[in-house]
């Protein structure tokens, strides 16, 4: 009998999912692989993407709504997860690039989960769950 090793690329992603109000529903990778996945396979070019500035912490995209758009504080809420989820959980005001999954790329021969944006704001927001989402944490996806 032969065992096979699945590599990390082709293993679920194990994600967490948190529900904004109003609907809004964002997710959260907990590793490189998890990152990547979200990032590159599984948000659609029109969701958006999250992530602290220069320092390391989980990739969170922000689900797109058809025919709606989020509103600034709906971005706002998403950054401030993203904060959360990175190695700036303690800091104060922590900047948090947004871009829309569209202007994510993978450079070629980078390592797992490392990513390029293109046409960022940078949103500063405070590191908080509670803030952002009210206590509504769902179960993972």
């Amino acid at each position: 009998m032969t065992k096979t090793r699945v590599s990390r690329r082709e293993q679920t992603p194990r994600l967490l999912e948190y529900q904004l109000p109003d609907g809004w529903r964002v997710l959260v990778g907990r590793t490189d692989a998890d990152n990547e996945a979200l990032s590159l396979r599984i948000a659609s070019p029109k969701d958006w993407w999250f992530h602290v500035r220069g320092m390391p912490g989980s990739h969170v995209v922000l689900l797109a709504r058809t025919g709606t758009e989020p509103t600034r504080d709906v971005l706002r809420r998403a950054a401030s997860i993203a904060a959360y989820h990175s190695k700036a959980r303690e800091g104060g005001l922590v900047p948090v690039s947004c871009t829309r999954v569209r202007e994510v790329r993978k450079p070629r021969g980078s390592a797992l989960g490392t990513v390029q944006i293109r046409r960022e704001t940078v949103l500063k927001v405070r590191p908080s769950l509670e803030e952002a989402t009210r206590a509504t944490k769902s179960a993972p996806a």
